[in-house]
């Protein structure tokens, strides 16, 4: 081996160019065929696996462009990188300030939707609030013609009690039914109202609580966005959520969001117009009935004035005729006395014609004579029974006249008796209890 390597040494090189000074290419082409390569050499025993000074230029180089071409590469791509980076930081700046500024016009939009349903809210609770001091109105004007019902209806019942012939079916009977007949409409009315109402208060809280929880939510995605909002590359609260990015089914569009609060708005504000229009209704209603009501008060209370005036006068008339014939009947009694007296006092003459005439009838023989006394006496006693029959048939006639006059007196202090009473009942009952109808204010529920 030793001379073997001596051998090698010894050897003048050869005018050859080294590899290296070769371009690329034929560097390339030279290492693999020509006087540089080791193939087809009869060193096959004697090199083992050592390698060639060309190869080891080769190698060398290989490494060194290897190693250059790797370096330009890294610091392209780190370039690259660099370059890559500071577009993907300004882009996500910018992309980062969009959604801010995005969010910023979503809670603006929120807020103004809010607004407005707060709004709304506090509409319909003010409405609602005001129709029911409405309906608590038509049930105390409901409750206060209770009291009017009964009156008519007592009056209708008192004067049931009537006697005859005050008995009638008169003009005071006709406005108590009439007013009877217009209470129970109202009632009636009334009642429809109220329930109106119920169901309009049931509406307007219904619509209410639709806007409350559309207000809630909307506070809720407020509050939501407005932390979002807030948010930056700094917080502490940001962490990674890699499924967050994908759109939920249920989503909603910008545009059924929008058109969901306008239709609640919308349904709010209608339901808040009919309520008003609904008050309105009902306070003329209450208007119209409680003038109603007292107008026709006041046409029984005038009917009551006017029939009592009619009993009142009628009662003087019969106490005036009773007056006079009680005065009738006393100088009746008086004239009969004295027609009694007169055939009392004609008794008398009579018996002293009679026995006259009688002793002068036991006149004996001729002196029984039909002399001008007996012819007087005779006279005398048909003149004394003529005047007694005529006495009589006056006395008689006297007390038939004081029987018509009993009788009438009867009748008329029945009539007093029965106008007194009808008076009693239409001024003492009636219209006495009258006096505790309802005023305007109550019959208008503000009472």
């Amino acid at each position: 081996m030793a001379q073997t390597d001596v051998l090698l040494t010894r050897q003048p090189a050869p005018q050859t160019v080294p590899p290296c000074a070769l371009p690329p290419k034929e560097y390339e082409v030279a290492c693999n065929t020509g006087a540089h390569t080791s193939s087809g050499l009869a060193t096959t025993g004697f090199r083992t696996a050592k390698y060639l000074v060309d190869e080891w230029f080769q190698n060398c180089y290989a490494r060194y462009h290897q190693a250059l071409a790797d370096r330009d590469a890294s610091e392209r791509q780190r370039h690259e990188s660099r370059q890559l980076a500071t577009e993907t930081e300004v882009l996500a700046e910018r992309t980062q300030q969009d959604s801010t500024r995005r969010l910023g016009e979503r809670l603006e939009d929120t807020h103004c939707w809010k607004s407005e349903l707060q709004q709304e809210v506090d509409a319909l609770t003010a409405e609602t609030d005001l129709l029911q001091a409405q309906k608590q109105r038509l049930e105390r004007a409901l409750d206060a013609t209770a009291l009017p019902f009964s009156m008519c209806t007592d009056h209708l019942q008192c004067r049931e009690c009537r006697q005859h012939p005050d008995l009638v079916r008169d003009y005071v009977e006709m406005e108590l039914l009439k007013e009877a007949e217009l209470i129970r409409n109202i009632q009636e009315l009334l009642k429809r109202t109220i329930l109106q109402a119920v169901d309009q208060i049931r509406l307007n809280r219904e619509l209410k609580e639709t806007c409350e929880r559309d207000w809630s939510d909307k506070v809720e995605a407020y509050n939501i966005d407005e932390t979002c909002s807030h948010y930056h590359n700094q917080s502490t609260e940001v962490q990674l959520h890699p499924h967050s990015a994908a759109f939920e089914e249920s989503a909603s569009t910008p545009e059924t969001w929008a058109q969901f609060t306008q239709d609640n708005l919308l349904r709010a504000e209608r339901e808040r117009q009919a309520s008003a229009n609904l008050r309105t209704l009902i306070d003329s209603i209450l208007r119209d009935t409680a003038e109603d009501l007292r107008l026709q008060c006041d046409a029984v209370n005038l009917a009551f004035a006017r029939r009592c005036e009619e009993l009142e006068d009628a009662r003087h008339k019969l106490q005036y005729h009773l007056q006079k014939t009680l005065q009738e009947i006393t100088d009746q009694e008086q004239q009969i006395a004295a027609l009694k007296q007169a055939i009392k006092d004609k008794e008398a003459p009579l018996r002293v014609a009679q026995t006259r005439l009688y002793q002068r009838s036991q006149r004996p023989n001729v002196e029984l004579c039909r002399d001008a006394a007996q012819f007087r006496l005779m006279s005398e006693v048909e003149e004394l029974n003529l005047s007694l029959a005529l006495l009589k048939e006056k006395l008689q006639e006297a007390q038939q006249a004081l029987r018509n006059l009993e009788d009438t007196r009867m009748c008329l202090e029945k009539d007093i008796a029965v106008k007194t009473n009808s008076l009693f009942i239409d001024r003492q009952k009636c219209m006495a209890l009258r006096t505790r109808y309802p005023t305007v204010l109550q019959l208008a529920g503000y009472q």
